[in-house]
Order: C-alpha cells, then structure tokens, then sequence
C-alpha cells in the first residue's frame, strides 16, 4: 500500500511476484496505476495523504464483519496480546468527544526550547494513560537519583515501576481499549472512505473482504510501504495505523505477516540503527538532551527505562555505549562520561536546522552524500545556504548543492548575484560504495558484508576515510585543552587504523572490521574476548559495546557472521539464519512468540515458527551448576522471548526487564507485554490515528471539525519563504505527489551522470490524467508550467490514464505526479520538483510533506 515496489524495488518485487505464482493475491492502494498495478491483483486509486482514513475504514470494517466475531482466534490473538483489554483513564476524552482532537492539548511554550522545532501546539498525554493500581511500596526514584545509587541500577530501575493495569477480559468495559477503538473508527465506513479517499466502495470492500480471508490460522497478511507513507505529516500514524490493523488481524510477529518498510538504499537502515539522526544514539536509545529530563545519568535512565520490559536492561545498554565512546576514562565515579557527551535542545532535523540556517543561526555545515538543493522548498534551502559562512560537500559529483553559488535558478535569472554570497564552499570527492569494504544493514535488519570491487580513481576517499581523519585531527586540536566542555573530545576513545599486516585500500583509510568489532562490544580492557549477545552487556562498566542491537554480529575475533552466505536446506522454511547475521540477536521474524498461542502451540502446522518444547532437558549453568527446568523455545528462527521462560510462567513479583513478564507476553520490547493498539506514551500526535487533511489540501475534513493534526509542523511560519495555500485555495486546486523512477535515484545526483540511465529517463515530466488535459488544453509532450505558493516551474506533459479525476467531498479532485530527480547538475537536466514543496512535516520525526500538497498546472 502506498508503494510502487516494481518500480522503485524491482530487485525485492520478485518476491511478491513469486510468491503470486504459489497463489497470494496481490493488492496495490496507490494514487497512481503503476507498474506494481501491472501485476496485481488489484488496484484501487487512493488520494494521497488521506491513507488514515482508508486504514481506519479497514480496523472498522474487520471488528464489525461476522468472520472477525465468529473466529475465536482473532478475538484470543487480540485479547491476549495486545492491550485491548487494558482500561485507559477515565479523564481521557477522544477527538469522538472533542471535534477533532484528544484531551491534552495545550499550546506550545516550552521555554528555553530550541526555537526551530515547529510545533503548532503539544498534547499533555497524562490523560492516555492507563488506569492502575497504586504503586508498589519502595524507595523513591527521585532519592535514588538524588543520592546517586549504583552501579548495579536495578533499584533505580525498580523503583520505577508502576502500579499493575486495571483489565477486562471481556472488552466490554467502556473505557477499556477496544471499545474506545471501537467508538472511535465507528465513522470510518466504506462510504465515508469513498468521499474521503476517492476510492470506490466496492473495491475498498474487496480489500477489506481479501484481508479478513487471508489472515487467521493457517494465513497471514504483510503491509508493504515506503516514502508514500512516510513523507506526510501524519507520517508515523499512517504506519501506526497500519500496524493496529494486523495487530486486529494477529498478523504481527507470525511468518508471513508484518508491516516492511521499504528501504531505497542498501544501508538507510543501518544509518538509523548506528544513526545518523539527530535524535537517537545507537540502537534507538534516545539522544540525551541539554534539558529535563536528562540532566543527569541516572534521571536519563529514570526518563528513559522502561522497568517491566526488555528495556529495564537500559542502563547496561548505556553504560556499554558510553564505555565504547570513553574507554577507560569513564567510569561509575564520573557517570561514565556522561557530561561529555554531546547533548540536544530539541528539533535538529534536517528542516528545523535549513530553517536556523536562513535566518543566520549557522555559520557552517557539512553535506554528504544529500543533495539539499534540490529539496524541500528548494529556493529556501538555498536560500538558507547562502547565509553559511562556509560549507562542506563531500560526493561522488559536484551536485547543485556544490554548485549552488553559480548554478542555482535564482543566480541564473539575475535574483541573486554571485559576488553577494559569501559562503566559501569545500568539496570532496568521495567513492562510490562499491569501492569499499564494509557492511550494508537491508529493511530486513540483516547485515551483510561487502567487499570493495575496484579502487576509486585519483583522490576520491570514502566516509570513513573522511570520518576517520577528522576525528583524529580535532583530538589533536582538543588535546592541550583545559576547558571543561572540551573534555568529551580530549576523552573519547578513536583507535581505527588498521593494524599491522592489514593493509588499507586508501591512505589513512580506517579498518572496516574494527569498526565492527567495536559496535558489537568485548569485554571492558580485552578487546580480544568479544560479546556473544547483548544479554552479556553489563551496568558496572565490564562491558563495551557501541549499539546493543548489534551485538552477537562478531562474538569472536575471527567470526564476522555478517559475511556468511549459507542458505537454507530445502524444506526449511526459510528463516536462512545462517545468511548474513540480522539485529536484534540474528532473528528473522520480531515478537515471534506471537506465533504461537497461549501454551506455546503454533496457531497452526501450516504457519508453525517457533514453539515451545517441554522436553527439551536444559544443560546445567556453567557457575552454578544447577541445570534449569526442562522445557525451551525452539523452532525455526532464534525465539524473541527468555528462552526457558514457560509458557504458563507468571511475573515475579519485584521482578524487572524479562523476569516483570508473564509467559504469555510475547511482546517483550513493551511495559505491558502486550501489542499497542492504544498508543498511551511515545506518540505526539494522539494514542490512535486519525484522519486530517494534510496542510494544504483541496477540501475541508470531511470527519471533524479539526482540519489538520493540531500539533504538526511548520517552519518558518509568515516568513516570505515558506508561504502555503488555504484550504481549497482556487488558485492550487490540484492535488499533487512526488514519486521515483527505476532509472534515477533520489535527486539523480548519482543516476544522472550516466549515459545510459540518462538516455532512459532524459528530462522531466508531470503525469496529468486525459480529463484535466482536456480541460487545460494540454497535449502529450506540451510544456506546462506547474505552481506552488514557493516556486513555479516547467516540465513536459505526460497525458495518461494512469492518474485522473476523482470525487472527494462531493468535489472532483484532479491528481497530478511528478519524479523528483531532476536538477542542473549532470546529463539529463530539468528543472527542481522539491521547489514546489514545503516546510511542513510531522511532529514526531519531523518527515516533511512531500506526498500530498496542491499546485496549478498551467500550458507553458
């Protein structure tokens, strides 16, 4: 849904497609008829960013339909793993309640906060929470941190724990979470989904219909989405809606099941999981912030630990990382080099910093491997790099952001003269990836090792290599310094050259394995004795290791795992556990205890993963030599839950992390155990999805009186650079999506300097539907203009039948589409898609909104 996976992924479409030639129907939900239609089963348009609604349609259409209620299993999947049960407070009002919106909103005054996060307005989410007992007797949280206690912290983490949850079994209390759910998607119907979507009832029925068919027992249903469902500003509810669905469904941690995201690139998530975002440090550990509640290690972990869920082991998480980045100069008396580590003040997104940068709060910044000339509001990116003082570009070609300064449409047409910028820019010519060792992580959280194929020419280095050098240089600059503030540099720990005998591709260049061997972790002061997993990680400083996910990718000297390339035996159904080495712990399919039910027997023989065997005899603990009850989790993938924990094991009773859970809460990575149906904590935006309209849109919200997400994003609001149009504006009456081709990659960047992709795909075009051609006067190949409130721009039409007309609101809606490779740099040129775009985008990962906006097409 949401994806056009044959065109942007053909390589991993082969799989859908063979998996349709063993019978699985295929179901494409997009705004355009595309090559993945081609081959579908079926198609069914969609108006971008009104997904939520599509999908609320779906949850109400499943809970509503007689085969839902007439299958036990559905209803003892949902009753017992996921949280429908669970009684939410009674102060806690729906948007069903509020016209739009949920109990907690207050405006957005945070002083001292960092003055380019965006927000509109913020939810006070205490009103989500859930109903519970009073909180165990012990000591305060406030004392421990206080008095510093630890290491161990496991009283610190106790003391954190909450009063039990209030349930019913039977779903039927009011302010339990499935009847809210209930109420609150009750207006979501087919035809609600038509007049908000476009998409015709009967196939929105065929969809719900084919679900309902494919999901239970002995079936399964995946979600397959990319940017189509990221790029919006209810981006991450779009995906958290999605993932309520197959919770309904029990299509969530069985084979088969699931929500993929889509990766574009070989390593986009490997850069989320050894991150390159601002907000996270490894393994999706929050990134500790100048302010409350982080002030210190121990109210970092307070903030931060989740005590009745694997996430109670966060202090060893943390300590091992901050040992990675300090070595033998963090220890328990310093908190582990906590105040050197770097800290944030809010939004550093890539936005909330363009948006600093116009107004001259940067002076410097390095780009690499990004092209943000040609993104986001492009004439006020670079608007915004033209205040730099300096700036660094390191890629494989001069892009327009290299060339900016003399390129830019803006210094062309005389707007801006070249001798009234002042920013000195630096490039660096870097490799391509296959001109280096190292490892990739796919969508699947696999990581796979690579080796270089040819060196690069003249004095193109990689990252590393960039990285790499860098770092030593400022440890040299720092290394006389007194000031506290530079301490964390005088101090961090960076030994990556290459070791005697281990010859470097480049000179200066880093050793790969090193690096890896340091993410995975060893023991403190024996970088020899590696970490097998990441249940070795210690609070005391024992252990280092750079990301907690990772570990068990390299527990031996001489055991790389990520570079094995062994497939399964035939008739093994296919976890391929011996392929490549997947995070966390080399297991293929998350939140497997899912497939089986309650006394640990797969749901069926046909969907069998992993299971519980209570004959098998556990060997005796090496220091103790006591051997555990018989009984083990085995199967066909390595079990995501203790593996020894029985299935009719209960909680114990001042237990933390794995020992908080029941043998039944297969959702380990949760304080409840359970799946999350009702979001009570982590979500800006509200506990459920909800449809709003994306910020400019051509109609008004046809479900509340709230038009859009009242605690969305946009930046610079009123400034000249980033107007946006009004609901309906007749001047924008077209809806508008940015899509990509096979032939070109992202901003063409690196796609458009070949000649051969170049010829396939030689200039830019807009996909405009036969109706509003003819209303235009537009034929195939004529010139168009197309505008925005920012930017207007020319491309060539590409009159189809494959994007059109649709009636939304009782208002026919015409969509049009764009590819977004084009730029002034390289063969094939064209003029800047992402100039029409704007700085808006969702309040819980900043995403912007590059999916669904309005615009005016225009014969040139």
């Amino acid at each position: 849904m949401g994806s056009n996976m044959a065109e942007c992924h053909p390589v991993a479409f082969r799989w859908p497609l063979k998996a349709k030639l063993n019978g699985a129907k295929l179901i494409h939900v997009d705004p355009r008829f595309t090559r993945t239609s081609a081959v579908a089963d079926l198609h069914v348009p969609i108006r971008a960013g009104s997904d939520i609604a599509f999908l609320g349609g779906l949850i109400n259409y499943v809970i509503n339909s007689r085969r839902w209620n007439a299958d036990p299993f559905f209803k003892e999947f949902v009753a017992n793993y996921t949280n429908a049960a669970t009684i939410i407070n009674k102060d806690f009002k729906d948007t069903e309640d509020l016209e739009g919106v949920f109990s907690g909103l207050a405006g957005f005054t945070e002083p001292g906060f960092w003055p380019y996060n965006g927000n509109q307005g913020r939810y006070d989410p205490a009103s989500w929470q859930y109903e519970r007992e009073p909180k165990p007797p012990g000591p305060a949280t406030q004392d421990l941190i206080t008095r510093r206690a630890g290491p161990p912290f496991d009283d610190l983490v106790r003391s954190l724990k909450p009063g039990k949850a209030h349930k019913d079994p039977t779903l039927q209390n009011p302010h339990c979470v499935f009847q809210i759910l209930k109420r609150h998607f009750s207006r979501y119907t087919p035809e609600m989904v038509e007049q908000v979507c476009g998409s015709p009832k009967q196939k929105f029925i065929q969809v719900a219909e084919a679900l309902l068919a494919n999901s239970g027992r002995d079936r399964t249903s995946a979600f397959a989405y990319a940017v189509a469902w990221t790029q919006h500003t209810y981006g991450v509810q779009m995906i958290s809606c999605c993932a309520l669905l197959q919770l309904l469904l029990g299509n969530v941690g069985r084979p088969g099941a699931g929500v993929m995201a889509l990766r574009g690139h070989a390593a986009i998530q490997g850069s989320t999981d050894v991150p390159t975002l601002y907000h996270s440090i490894h393994g999706y550990l929050n990134a500790p912030s100048a302010l409350r509640p982080h002030e210190s290690l121990r109210a970092y972990m307070a903030a931060e630990t989740t005590p009745t869920s694997y996430y109670g082991n966060l202090p060893k998480f943390l300590v091992s990382y901050l040992k990675s980045m300090y070595g033998d100069a963090a220890t328990a008396a310093n908190d582990f080099g906590y105040d050197w580590h770097p800290k944030i003040l809010g939004d550093h997104s890539h936005i909330a910093c363009f948006a600093a940068m116009a107004e001259g709060k940067i002076k410097g910044t390095v780009v690499v491997g990004q092209n943000p000339a040609t993104s986001l509001n492009g004439t006020a990116t670079r608007r915004a790099l033209r205040q730099l003082d300096w700036l660094v570009v390191k890629d494989n070609w001069l892009t327009e952001t290299a060339t900016h300064w003399y390129l830019a449409p803006e210094v062309k047409n005389g707007e801006v003269k070249i001798e009234d910028i002042k920013t000195e820019i630096f490039f660096f010519p870097s490799t391509q990836i296959a001109e280096y060792d190292g490892s990739f992580t796919n969508t699947q959280r696999m990581l796979q090792w690579h080796s270089f194929a040819a060196k690069a020419p003249g004095d193109c280095r990689t990252d590393s290599w960039f990285y790499h050098n860098l770092a030593k240089r400022l440890k040299r600059a720092y290394a006389g310094s007194t000031l506290p503030r530079d301490q964390g540099w005088k101090n961090v720990t960076w030994d990556f050259d290459p070791d005697a005998g281990e010859a470097p591709l480049y000179p200066g260049e880093i050793s790969a394995r090193k690096v890896l061997r340091e993410i995975n972790g060893y023991m403190t002061g024996n970088p020899a004795q590696h970490l097998k997993g990441f249940g070795e990680l210690k609070d005391d400083g024992s252990t280092t290791c750079a990301s907690w996910i990772y570990c068990g990718c390299y527990p031996a000297w001489d055991q790389n795992l990520t570079a094995r390339r062994e497939p399964d035996p035939p008739g093994v159904p296919g976890a391929h556990l011996k392929w490549g080495w997947a995070w966390p712990a080399n297991r293929r399919v998350m939140y497997n205890r899912a497939s089986a039910d309650l006394k640990g027997n797969p749901w069926s023989e046909r969907k069998r993963w992993v299971w519980w065997d209570a004959t098998f005899v556990n060997p005796p603990d090496p220091k103790t030599g006591i051997a555990p009850p018989h009984g083990k989790w085995v199967g066909y993938d390595v079990p995501d839950f203790g593996a020894t924990k029985a299935p009719n094991a209960t909680p114990k009773p001042d237990g933390i992390g794995l020992d908080a859970l029941s043998g039944t809460d297969a959702f380990i990575m949760r304080g409840d155990g359970r799946g999350w149906l009702f979001v009570p904590a982590g979500l800006l935006d509200g506990p459920l999805p909800t449809h709003y309209e994306p910020h400019e849109s051509p109609v008004h919200n046809v479900l509340y009186k709230q038009q859009t997400s009242p605690v969305h994003k946009v930046w610079s609001p009123g400034k000249a650079w980033n107007p946006l149009a009004t609901v309906g504006d007749p001047k924008f009456p077209y809806v508008i999506t940015t899509y990509r081709l096979t032939e070109h990659y992202l901003a063409g960047a690196m796609s458009r300097w070949l000649p051969w992709l170049a010829e396939l795909q030689p200039e830019l075009f807009i996909e405009i539907g036969k109706a509003l051609a003819e209303e235009k006067g537009i034929r195939n190949l004529d010139w168009v203009h197309i505008s925005t409130p920012r930017s207007r721009i020319r491309a060539k039409a590409l009159v189809t039948d494959r994007i059109g007309v649709m009636t939304v609101a009782g208002k026919r809606i015409h969509h049009v589409g764009m590819p977004w490779h084009w730029g002034w740099a390289g063969l094939a040129v064209g003029e800047v898609v992402n100039d029409l775009t704007a700085w808006v985008g969702d309040p819980n990962v900043s995403i912007h909104e590059g999916k669904a906006f309005v615009c005016n097409v225009e014969r040139a």
